[in-house]
């Protein structure tokens, strides 16, 4: 080995800077990253106004109710109505709420919506599963043919299914009301269009060499994914189970009602309250204000973990 081939080879080993690192414009980027990764951004003056007037209009209509439920039935009809509340609430709550059985009434919307919209969410969470990540023969076919359901009115179907209930011996029974909405086309589209962009394949396919089967799959790794989607679905469906009036209308009588049957009982006679009428609506509305009170922020806090990390 010679002596004169040591700086050649010591100048190759000399680590030459890049250009990268000490570019005016690589700092000026990295900068700006750090920055404004932590930067919280603020509304103007104009969204405040814009989201306070949202607020307003949205209110106004629980501010209304409650305002005729305290008032009596000569005040509320008077020209111009009331704005303010008057002293007959609590009168006109308990009124109610024995006029027209809302405790019974209560517990059989409770029953009705929760099951409704647990077996929504479970039946709708595995068939948009199955249309969005498994490959089987006939999937776009039967997808048209769920999506072709939402397009049919459902009074087409009143008449058959209300002779179905009765031939299966469920008249005037809760089950006449639940097992025909035990899941619905839009749960699926839902569904299915969420976990097409939210649950990426490549989850689906390590779940397959690790051997794990479909309902492995389903458990393991579409039911933390699909946690956000869930949760909205399941409010959506138990507020629309809650409020739903024609066909347990229809199926229920009065000995077994549901809460928007059972108001029907204060709008009975001559000469209609609409104090009493107004106070009925606004029991049957606490139960779902109280939903939300409490479960809100997980909702909306799920919403937005689960489009971050869509």
């Amino acid at each position: 080995m010679t002596t004169d081939s040591l700086p050649a080879r010591t100048e190759a080993r000399t680590p030459v800077p890049a250009e990268t690192d000490t570019a005016p414009g690589a700092r000026r980027r990295r900068r700006s990253l750090r920055t404004g990764a932590g930067r919280q951004h603020h509304a103007g003056p104009l969204a405040y106004v814009l989201l306070g007037l949202a607020a307003v209009v949205s209110l106004f209509p629980l501010y209304w109710t409650m305002v005729a439920a305290s008032s009596d039935n000569t005040r509320v009809t008077q020209t111009p109505p009331p704005f303010l509340p008057g002293p007959h609430l609590l009168d006109n709550l308990g009124k109610a709420w024995q006029d027209a059985a809302l405790g019974k009434a209560m517990a059989n919307s409770l029953i009705v919506a929760g099951v409704i919209a647990l077996s929504t969410v479970l039946f709708a969470t595995l068939a948009g599963f199955a249309f969005a990540k498994l490959r089987f023969k006939g999937r776009n076919i039967l997808l048209m043919l769920v999506i072709g359901t939402m397009m049919v009115p459902p009074q087409l179907g009143v008449v058959p299914l209300f002779m179905m209930m009765t031939e299966l011996g469920w008249g005037q029974r809760l089950p006449a009301v639940i097992f025909p909405t035990l899941v619905s086309a839009v749960g699926v589209f839902f569904m299915r269009q969420y976990l097409s962009e939210a649950l990426p394949d490549e989850l689906v396919e390590a779940g397959r060499v690790d051997g794990a089967h479909s309902l492995r799959i389903f458990w393991s790794i579409v039911l933390p994914v699909a946690r956000p989607a869930m949760a909205v679905l399941f409010m959506i469906t138990f507020v629309h189970a809650w409020n739903d009036f024609f066909w347990p209308f229809i199926v229920l009588d009065m000995t077994n009602p549901t809460v928007p049957v059972a108001l029907t009982q204060l709008s009975a006679g001559y000469v209609r309250d609409q104090s009493l009428i107004m106070a009925g609506a606004l029991l049957g509305t606490l139960p779902l204000l109280a939903l939300f009170v409490v479960f809100g922020r997980q909702i909306v806090g799920g919403i937005m973990q689960g489009a971050v990390k869509g």
